[in-house]
């Protein structure tokens, strides 16, 4: 039975426009897509239609947000398969528990209580860090709707390990017919006077090892899919940042660690999960 799309939303905009963007997902992948609202309902109060239903105030309101994004699924994808869950326990856990028996876990950038559109808030970053699937942050536009894919690309980072994060780019490429764009910073060692290559123009050392990091990278990638190979000169975070202003999608790696409860992102996925211009999918890889 192919594993569903979970989408966490919390009835915030940024969560509004993740389930749009999980429905086309859903769609795209041919799965179930699952809704999940998640609060401590305590924390609510005050609906009079509580007393209407004889239900918990926190309750109804739980299921309203829940059958809200639902509905607004259905409308954007008919037919698409939609269950729902309202869970009475805080939203990082439920999240990345949810992921445990998902395809993936979408999720967008702030809740009801950010201040801005612009950094990511404490939920999506902790299940970006935590889950066990491949973690969505729906990033990019700032209306009431997904963006449309417009670019027809999508970028994956190639770091030390890049495996799983290549074949999860790669499968998004062919499921979109979108170029899979393969990028791998590099930083010539500091010199001074001739025989820099960024004077002389020869390929360095590092130049020549980031060409060849990415031709190994790529080298099970199915033949149906359009790849370009980017080697590119810079900090690793500016490098990515600047090609996700032209991709559809960011694809980034990010290590478990296993025993270690702390954050399990390094500085390159951190860092683009809070400034990329496109949506982010942060990929695990144990060990």
């Amino acid at each position: 039975m192919d594993l569903p799309l979970v989408v966490g939303v919390d009835g915030s905009e940024p969560s509004l426009r993740a389930a749009d963007w999980a429905a086309d997902e859903a769609a795209l992948r041919q799965v179930p897509l699952r809704v999940v609202y998640a609060a401590l309902w305590e924390r609510y109060e005050g609906a009079s239609i509580a007393q209407e239903l004889g239900k918990p105030e926190a309750e109804v309101r739980a299921q309203d947000v829940v059958e809200a994004a639902a509905r607004r699924a259905r409308a954007r994808r008919p037919g698409l398969p939609i269950s729902m869950a309202a869970l009475p326990e805080e939203p990082e856990y439920a999240l990345v528990r949810e992921g445990r028996n998902a395809s993936a876990l979408v999720v967008g950038t702030r809740g009801r209580s950010g201040i801005a559109d612009l950094l990511l808030g404490s939920v999506s970053l902790f299940a970006a860090g935590h889950a066990d699937c491949p973690v969505i942050v729906v990033r990019g536009n700032n209306d009431n709707q997904a963006r449309t894919p417009v670019h027809g690309r999508v970028v994956v980072g190639v770091g030390k390990e890049p495996g799983l994060a290549v074949e999860f780019a790669a499968a998004e490429a062919a499921r979109r017919g979108a170029v899979l764009e393969a990028v791998r910073a590099w930083r010539a060692p500091a010199r001074e006077g001739a025989g820099h290559p960024l004077i002389d123009g020869q390929p360095g050392l590092e130049e020549v090892a980031a060409v060849e990091a990415l031709d190994t990278a790529l080298r099970d990638v199915p033949p149906g899919v359009k790849v370009e190979r980017s080697a590119v000169e810079g900090p690793a975070r500016r490098v990515l940042l600047a090609a996700a202003h032209e991709a559809d999608l960011l694809v980034v790696g990010a290590r478990r660690g296993e025993g270690h409860f702390g954050l399990q992102l390094g500085r390159v996925a951190h860092a683009v999960l809070h400034h990329s211009a496109c949506p982010v999918a942060v990929v695990p890889r144990r060990g």
